[in-house]
């Protein structure tokens, strides 16, 4: 008997204590009451934003995979397919975030905006790089040169290593390596010296006034028609291009291969000048005649 009314006694305590917790603490009741209200509803929405994100996923794996096949397809550019499907990996991703915090009942309107700001100022910051990296988009997809061609691009000159998305590597001919931002290259000129099979050696070659010209046009085409590597076709042509203050200037012009270009033309050079020392004709310096002229009278 005694431990029933100790029971009850102890139950009736603590009773009394939760009605006292409940008394001075009437936020307490409140949450227990949301609680026990909205925690269904929360639940179930848990899941959904799970749910979205988990098939998200697989969805966007499945579009990537997709892109990716036709875009190899298409003989696109392995660097051009990475980074499609890197920007839509990332925006993909961003909608489904943004779909599930929807789903929870987040409400998106200030998020955004703070996006948004996070973003023009980020844009700013980096117009630089961006601008470059739109420039190198560019070159993937026109491609006015490819890896290995030799070009002149903002103000140097050397063989394209590597195009990458922000700027370009090239080794210039005495071995330096440059790295050259893309906003600079598609902003100027692009010369491509390798996008054509073969490429014309364009030497100016000057006699004198006292050579024989017929003799000297004769020697000139000789020496570059029985060059092993100067094609026939085009024909070579060697012609009076000006008469100029102190020579006759004759432009020689074979076609060769693009490989053999430079090898050719200094090989050439060679050989004229050997050939203009055999046969006795000259290159003239510049000359300049004075004349005085003395005003000086004579005393008687």
């Amino acid at each position: 008997m005694d431990w029933i009314i100790a029971q009850v006694d102890t139950e009736s305590g603590v009773a009394g204590v939760s009605n006292a917790v409940d008394q001075t603490l009437p936020w307490v009741k409140a949450v227990k009451e949301f609680a026990a209200e909205h925690a269904v509803s929360f639940g179930i929405r848990l899941l959904a934003a799970l749910a979205i994100l988990f098939i998200g996923r697989i969805v966007i794996g499945i579009l990537m995979g997709f892109v990716s096949r036709g875009m190899q397809r298409a003989s696109t550019d392995e660097m051009l397919v990475r980074f499609v499907q890197n920007v839509m990996k990332a925006v993909l991703l961003v909608v489904v975030v943004m779909a599930s915090l929807q789903t929870l009942g987040v409400e998106l309107t200030s998020l955004t905006a703070i996006l948004a700001a996070a973003g023009f100022a980020v844009g700013m910051a980096l117009q630089g790089s961006l601008s470059n990296f739109a420039a190198g988009i560019m070159l993937v997809v026109v491609k006015p040169f490819q890896a290995g061609d030799f070009i002149d691009v903002a103000g140097v000159s050397g063989t394209v290593q590597e195009i990458r998305l922000f700027s370009c590597s090239m080794k210039t001919s005495d071995g330096l390596n440059l790295t050259v931002p893309n906003g600079q290259i598609t902003s100027g000129v692009i010369k491509n010296y390798s996008s054509e099979p073969n490429r014309l050696i364009n030497l100016v070659i000057g006699c004198g006034y006292d050579d024989d010209l017929l003799a000297v046009k004769n020697l000139l085409l000789k020496i570059i028609s029985s060059h092993e590597k100067v094609l026939a076709d085009p024909e070579p042509l060697v012609a009076v291009d000006e008469l100029g203050a102190s020579s006759v200037n004759l432009v020689v012009r074979p076609w060769v291969r693009n490989e053999d270009f430079g090898s050719v033309k200094r090989q050439l050079t060679e050989q004229i000048k050997l050939a203009f020392d055999e046969h006795g004709f000259t290159f003239p310096y510049p000359s300049q005649d004075v004349y005085l002229h003395s005003d000086a009278t004579v005393a008687d």
